[in-house]
């Protein structure tokens, strides 16, 4: 399975009377896809994981804004509750046929309160983003960055056409482009998280890289 890449938020004040308002402004500045606008799902637990859910709503067919969801959100305020909403934003993507295309790419997002699964919130957030694929951002086999990585053989014959396309200068340069943009999305809306909510700590995150946020500068910063 692929890594997953991820955003925690701490707030420097998370009472329970507060939280659906952060999760609320945090929801506002949601960058939505343009084909794919609006919140797709809503679950809401108590006491841990492994509950049964106390609510879930499917919007797939009519999508919600941050408003509504708060509203819905209302009669389940406690802070052993947690709540988790989809959505999708737009990044670049490369195709099967070494095309780029900017596709909706679906994003998790969690509101834990302070007393949910034994203080979750300690060790992931009070707000957490799950943003999918990490090589979204990474790219693959270590080709992007200042300092180039060893690069393992080809697992596959797809990884093997992918890294033979590579081989190509000016595919490469484009992959370096177009990686760039998908970081420079992320940490924009990084930023305007820190200036909506009052937060204390930001920490970017994924399951393969030792220190994400260090590998996305590096990319950034070759040419």
């Amino acid at each position: 399975m692929s890594n997953q890449s991820f955003l925690s938020i701490w707030c420097k004040d998370f009472p329970e009377e507060r939280m659906l308002d952060r999760f609320g402004a945090f929801l506002a500045i949601v960058p939505f896809s343009t084909t794919k606008p609006g919140f797709t799902h809503l679950t809401i637990r108590a006491v841990d994981g492994s509950e049964a859910p106390m609510l879930e709503q499917d919007f797939r067919t009519m999508p919600v804004d941050a408003p509504s969801i708060v509203v819905l959100a209302q009669d389940y305020l406690h802070s052993d509750s947690c709540y988790e909403v989809h959505c999708y934003w737009d990044l670049w993507k490369l195709d099967a046929g070494g095309r780029w295309k900017m596709e909706p790419e679906r994003l998790e997002i969690f509101c834990h309160g302070t007393d949910y699964d034994g203080g979750l919130c300690r060790e992931y957030g009070h707000l957490e983003v799950n943003f999918g694929f990490e090589h979204l951002f990474t790219g693959h086999a270590g080709l992007l960055g200042i300092r180039q990585k060893e690069r393992a053989a080809a697992e596959s014959p797809e990884e093997a056409r992918f890294l033979e396309a590579m081989a190509w200068p000016e595919n490469l340069q484009k992959y370096h482009e177009k990686t760039r943009e998908n970081i420079r999305k992320l940490l924009d809306w990084v930023r305007r998280i820190e200036k909506t909510l009052p937060v204390e700590r930001a920490r970017l995150w994924s399951e393969g890289e030792e220190n994400f946020e260090a590998r996305l500068e590096e990319i950034l910063a070759a040419h």
